[in-house]
């Protein structure tokens, strides 16, 4: 699968120093596991995004999924987008508790990703 890996590295004074690993396919480039070993500014929103987006223009990709959360993305072109999770909970009692806070908190994603929708810095023609 490495064919199908990108893997964006920053470096300072030949030290990696964070990274964002992304899968991507034909059409759509999944983002992004990111992690860093100290802080820089504005760093996460250059090996995360920007590199990413920049890769996906390269390589004629139709659709970059940013990851699941965060108001800031909507500054940087994302719009809000329902995502969902494939895991198996194995204990019973905790699948429940997890599907009824599940079910709960799905009405009011749904009420604020209208609300991140009104502020998308663009519209639908």
């Amino acid at each position: 699968m490495p064919q199908n890996i990108l893997l964006v590295v920053a470096y300072v004074d030949d030290m990696p120093v964070a990274s964002a690993l992304n899968i991507y396919h034909q059409t759509t480039l999944y983002g992004r596991y990111w992690g860093a070993l100290q802080y820089v500014p504005n760093l996460h929103f250059e090996l995360c995004y920007y590199q990413a987006q920049e890769f996906c223009i390269a390589e004629k990709i139709q659709y970059f999924e940013g990851g699941a959360q965060g108001e800031h993305k909507l500054a940087r072109g994302f719009k809000p987008r329902p995502t969902c999770s494939f895991h198996k909970i194995a204990h019973a009692d905790f699948a429940a508790a997890i599907q009824d806070f599940v079910t709960k908190e799905s009405q009011g994603i749904a009420a604020y990703t209208i609300e991140l929708e009104d502020r998308a810095p663009f519209k639908a023609r």
